[in-house]
């Protein structure tokens, strides 16, 4: 209970921050070294930048940084998401290494969530993809996704369009900055393929390639203290003038923004708009009304989409008690509800046996989210 209690704490964030969150994600780790070529190991390498741009971004009291991992362990692709929307993060950025069979390739590449066909595009997205072969019972964990043909993630249920014009100025913002370093771009530097890592972050995110570790001379610089600083530094740079254009030059104290709202002047910052609110119950009385509202419930938050759903159990694996808020352009679906926080763990229990193996426990009180570790005191 008390791992359970810690990990659930460490991963929560606390309500009243209101700081500019990012998550990020070095690509790989553990026994998954991702691509090697000529000594240069794309894990550490990645690893490595990650904690550059994260020492980078904390210098700024403004911004707070949530790392999927700080040393070299492997994560579940799932998992790594999950991070982010337990913290409710603003941005998600996964960093990786390119490689390619032609050593001559060289430049960065940064990724959106997308269903492009273009044939370079999916074959990075399968080469990333592919790592959840290494997950273990990663068939049922990935409801028979197989990473061997990324086309497959089309008919899935995607957060895609909510986030896409945000990500794309997110990943273009990352791509400038590269430029600006004399990096040559490939094929524009934005592209879009359907990676795992992205799928299920409900959030602007993006994957960086920082440079083919295939090339010789890239490799090279990429496993080198001034290659890791110079690109550290541009993502770090290109983060902060996304956050500064979106929610302006302090916190993001009105974080319930809609992401797609950007003034067409680059030179002015955005004033966030707060969005209503609404939460309904399966049979659409409010939560409130249900209880005490000035008592601590515990629901488990099962999925997220930009499509409402019917709140019947036939659309949540024959689970009932479905609740639902909207919240930002996002459908939030919980399962059960109770004051008891152990019987909380058997509702999150109950629904990962359904298969919801990324479902959470999430808490409220008087109407209002507060972190897991608030409502256990």
């Amino acid at each position: 209970m008390l791992l359970f209690l810690s990990f659930l704490i460490s991963n929560i964030s606390l309500g009243q921050n209101t700081n500019f969150k990012v998550t990020l994600d070095a690509g790989h780790g553990g026994h998954d070294f991702g691509a090697v070529y000529n000594g240069h190991v794309e894990k550490n390498i990645a690893l490595a930048v990650v904690l550059k741009v994260g020492k980078l971004l904390e210098a700024n009291s403004k911004v707070d940084v949530i790392y999927t991992k700080k040393t070299d362990i492997f994560v579940d692709l799932v998992e790594r998401a999950n991070i982010a929307n337990r913290a409710n993060a603003h941005v998600f950025v996964s960093i990786h290494c390119n490689a390619n069979r032609n050593t001559a390739a060289d430049g960065t590449e940064t990724y959106v969530m997308g269903m492009n066909k273009i044939a370079s595009n999916l074959e990075a997205a399968k080469k990333e993809n592919s790592v959840i072969t290494l997950e273990k019972d990663y068939k049922r964990k990935y409801e028979g996704f197989d990473p061997n043909s990324p086309e497959t993630m089309i008919g899935m249920t995607l957060m895609q369009e909510e986030y896409l014009d945000n990500s794309i100025s997110l990943a273009s913002k990352i791509e400038n900055e590269f430029e600006r370093l004399g990096k040559r771009i490939r094929g524009g530097g934005v592209k879009q393929a359907p990676f795992m890592v992205l799928h299920k972050a409900y959030m602007p995110r993006v994957l960086v390639e920082m440079g083919f570790i295939s090339n010789y001379a890239e490799g090279n610089r990429l496993d080198s203290e001034d290659g890791q600083n110079e690109i550290a530094g541009a993502i770090a740079n290109a983060i902060i003038s996304y956050k500064n254009e979106y929610y302006g030059t302090g916190g993001a104290e009105n974080s319930e923004a809609r992401p797609s709202q950007r003034n067409t002047d680059s030179a002015a910052t955005v004033t966030p708009v707060r969005t209503k609110t609404i939460t309904e119950s399966v049979d659409n009385r409010k939560v409130a009304g249900k209880q005490d509202s000035s008592q601590v419930l515990f629901k488990v938050q099962i999925s997220a989409s930009g499509r409402k759903m019917d709140l019947q159990p036939r659309n949540f694996k024959g689970l009932k008690n479905i609740s639902m808020d909207y919240e930002n352009n996002v459908y939030k679906y919980m399962y059960g509800e109770t004051a008891d926080y152990d019987e909380s763990k058997n509702l999150l229990e109950e629904a990962k046996a359904r298969g919801y193996n990324s479902a959470f426990l999430i808490a409220f009180k008087n109407g209002k989210k507060i972190s897991i570790q608030e409502a256990i005191k």
